[in-house]
């Protein structure tokens, strides 16, 4: 089984697009998701589950979303370059309210396969990384639970990939800030257990 968490809110949350920008910590209210995210992961171990260590991201904001979940299940901090935010080149930095102005945005948000960020990633290469992320992660910790802190677009390509629909439907996958989304991996395939699980998840 693995467990995904996106980073908690940070001052950029719903206004720029940070892509791998460094220095971008957790906002006060970011911390406190953590926290709570922490609590829920630790709440999903029953007995039976062995974690040997939590993946994260190397940028800070994933690290310090990542860090009170290693605390809560007493489990060492890997970080894993495969987790990384999507690499969006020449739009990092960029306010939503550009972002959104700009002619590329209705093919980000309608066919997304089909795009590629200046000096970036393409949505298809962001998706084949994080699939071969997870893989390697379950290959190394065989009959363990899987817990990796990532962030928005990953883990929504992931589910994407997951329950076998074209990217170009990612966009109706939400992974809210500090969100848990669980995917169980047996022999016959992916199933996705859980999606955008937060506090305020009924």
């Amino acid at each position: 089984m693995v467990v995904l968490v996106r980073h908690g809110t940070t001052p950029t949350t719903g206004k720029e697009l940070p892509g791998r920008a460094p220095g971008l910590h957790l906002s006060d209210v970011g911390r406190r998701q953590a926290e709570a995210a922490a609590a829920r992961v630790a709440a999903l171990r029953t007995d039976d589950d062995r974690i040997a260590t939590v993946h994260a991201s190397p940028l800070e904001r994933a690290q310090e979303t990542a860090e009170p979940i290693a605390k809560a299940l007493g489990c060492d901090l890997v970080t894993d370059d495969g987790l990384i935010e999507m690499d969006i080149g020449e739009w990092t930095g960029m306010s939503l309210k550009d972002a959104a102005k700009r002619p590329e945005w209705s093919t980000i948000q309608r066919y997304p396969s089909g795009f590629r960020f200046p000096d970036g990633e393409s949505f298809t290469e962001m998706q084949a990384r994080m699939v071969t992320t997870i893989d390697r992660l379950r290959a190394a910790h065989p009959g363990q639970l899987v817990v990796a802190v990532s962030h928005a677009e990953p883990i929504r390509a992931l589910v994407t990939h997951a329950l076998g629909s074209h990217l170009d439907m990612f966009q109706r996958v939400v992974a809210s800030p500090a969100s848990v989304t669980v995917i169980a991996y047996g022999e016959s395939g992916p199933t996705v257990l859980t999606v955008n699980a937060t506090d305020d998840s009924p």
